[in-house]
């Protein structure tokens, strides 16, 4: 059985993360904490290519609905949330653990 997930990130998601690293380079004025943070991204989404199949839905009940999924980063604050579909993992959304996600999604 082939375990390897096409992961593709949506729009959406790009979005989330190109305004977390304008805040860390514009407002925080820290590019290398804009550098660390894109290079756990990068991590993230070759860690989500091997092991998109096995995470357990997301339990809020909203989330759930859609099917969502979460992966955290691994040195960062920050998580994805992502759908199935087949041997696809659509990124769709990139929060910082302390946002609401669940609010911010409806």
């Amino acid at each position: 059985m082939n375990t390897d997930f096409k992961v593709i990130i949506t729009d959406d998601a790009v979005m989330d993360l190109r305004r977390y690293i304008d805040y860390l380079i514009k407002v925080k004025q820290n590019p290398q904490a804009a550098l660390s943070v894109m290079d756990d991204y990068d991590d993230t989404v070759t860690a989500l290519s091997a092991v998109a199949g096995s995470l357990k839905p997301c339990e809020s009940p909203n989330m759930k609905a859609r099917n969502l999924r979460r992966i955290n980063f691994r040195r960062h604050n920050y998580f994805m949330l992502y759908q199935l579909e087949g041997q696809n993992a659509y990124v769709t959304n990139i929060f910082h653990v302390l946002e609401d996600a669940d609010n911010k999604l409806w």
